[in-house]
């Protein structure tokens, strides 16, 4: 009946465009993804805060994916304005610096959704914490129906939650949003049987299983975050988000960086 409703419409760019929407989507191999990056990315070489140079690239990498009809989560760390851990130190309990480290993710998802809007992609911004003034309340059929129209949905505030990490906000979206994959953007190209920028003869992992994870103790999320996709089936692809294109190529299903499933 839908294809029906094409084929009779009396417009004949309705039915062009219906077709190119289809060629957009052909050799993607994921419908919606959940991408997470850490606040820290964000830094680029300034050392802290948000450098506008990375802003523009993550945001142009973003762009090529939205071009081919990709559904896109964003979750964003606050590692580079704050982190709730650093408290402990600094003479507050843990409980109020985990929501100074959340108000620091909601400036980089303004900051990420303004320069999103400066390339005409529509996007939205919604928080685990109400401030109706600068953002919507998360609301998971609302999240839904904005991947649906074809917006990037930013989430900000992590969980909403103290003592939870932005590794845990993100898969806890991707599995609400029902998301394809999860994809974490990271500095290094995958996930290695060390670490790569101390020790050279580190072997990088093109797939490995969330079990061989456990076993080898290698560090891809924190425990909370990783057990909830392993209990979920949500696979995970880690890659070098600083390497230009790369977004793109995983999902069209290129075999980039290291896949957890």
């Amino acid at each position: 009946m839908i294809l029906g409703g094409f084929f009779m419409h009396k417009n004949p760019h309705y039915f062009s465009s219906f077709i190119l929407s289809l060629k957009k989507f052909y050799n993607m191999k994921y419908k919606r993804i959940l991408l997470k990056l850490s606040g820290e990315s964000l830094m680029g070489d300034i050392g802290y805060g948000i450098d506008s140079n990375m802003l523009s690239y993550f945001a142009n990498e973003i762009h090529k994916v939205v071009n081919k009809g990709i559904e896109i989560a964003v979750v964003i760390g606050g590692g580079n304005i704050y982190r709730g851990i650093q408290s402990e130190g600094a003479g507050f309990d843990r409980v109020q610096g985990d929501h100074m480290g959340m108000l620091a993710t909601i400036i980089n998802g303004m900051a990420l959704q303004s320069a999103l809007e400066s390339l005409s992609i529509q996007t939205r911004l919604l928080t685990a914490i109400r401030m109706e003034q600068v953002a919507e309340p998360y609301i998971r059929r609302k999240a839904m129906r904005h991947l649906q129209k074809g917006r990037v949905v930013i989430f900000g505030g992590g969980t909403g939650n103290p003592y939870f990490t932005t590794d845990t906000a993100g898969v806890l979206r991707a599995i609400e949003i029902e998301a394809d994959i999860i994809l974490k953007g990271t500095r290094v190209n995958g996930i290695y049987s060390a670490d790569p920028e101390k020790d050279l003869d580190a072997k990088m992992f093109n797939e490995i299983n969330f079990n061989e994870i456990l076993e080898k103790k290698l560090n891809v999320m924190d425990l909370t975050a990783f057990t909830l996709c392993q209990e979920n089936n949500l696979p995970i692809r880690v890659f070098n988000m600083n390497s230009e294109g790369n977004l793109y190529k995983v999902c069209k299903g290129d075999s980039v960086g290291t896949l957890v499933k």
